[in-house]
């Protein structure tokens, strides 16, 4: 499994502005940007980025997963502090 392979698996069922990701073999770390998900909760946002990977993780091609989520207003304060991965 390559990075383009989980950001498209992201993107075709969820609408971002802007993803990041890396994946070192068995560990993904997922940003996500896009205004909706500001108005979910924390939670809910986990759930709307992992959902997309469920298949894959239960195949065992990503073992862990980390995600941080942000509003476009938000990523553009704090993107220097969680420059893409």
């Amino acid at each position: 499994m390559e990075v383009k392979d989980i950001e498209k698996l992201i993107t075709d069922a969820v609408e971002l502005d802007e993803i990041h990701v890396s994946f070192d073999g068995s560990q993904c770390k997922i940003i996500a940007v896009a205004d909706f998900l500001g108005d979910l909760s924390r939670v809910k946002k986990q759930q709307t980025i992992y959902a997309p990977l469920t298949q894959v993780i239960n195949d065992g091609l990503i073992h862990a997963v980390s995600i941080k989520t942000f509003t476009t207003s938000v990523w553009q304060r704090e993107k220097m502090f969680n420059l893409p991965l």
